[in-house]
């Protein structure tokens, strides 16, 4: 599951990168680079605030998986102490060492 999570994560980053390059900013955005002419919006006249809603939605998202993934990467808590051995019981023979 976390794996999966980790590859919506990372397709989630690269659309929300195409989604901020293609709004209108005050430079043009990516649209003007491309040529794109100086009033006009490559994809019509309403889509900057579609563009808006789309990228508030996706950061949203964005943002809760992060959250998700990096409270699955934690670990579970501190890892248990080691138990102290228990001596043999009584008359039962004694563990076999090696000499070195």
């Amino acid at each position: 599951m976390t794996y999966f999570l980790a590859i919506v994560f990372v397709l989630m980053s690269l659309l929300l990168m195409f989604v901020v390059l293609i709004q209108r900013g005050r430079g043009g955005g990516l649209v003007g680079a491309f040529g794109g002419g100086g009033g006009g919006s490559a994809f019509g006249s309403k889509t900057g605030d579609v563009f808006t809603t789309v990228t508030v939605i996706l950061f949203i998202i964005f943002l809760l998986l992060a959250v998700w993934l990096n409270l699955r990467m934690q670990p579970a808590g501190p890892a248990p102490a080691a138990a102290a051995p228990t001596p043999p019981a009584a008359g039962a023979p004694a563990p076999v060492t090696s000499k070195p």
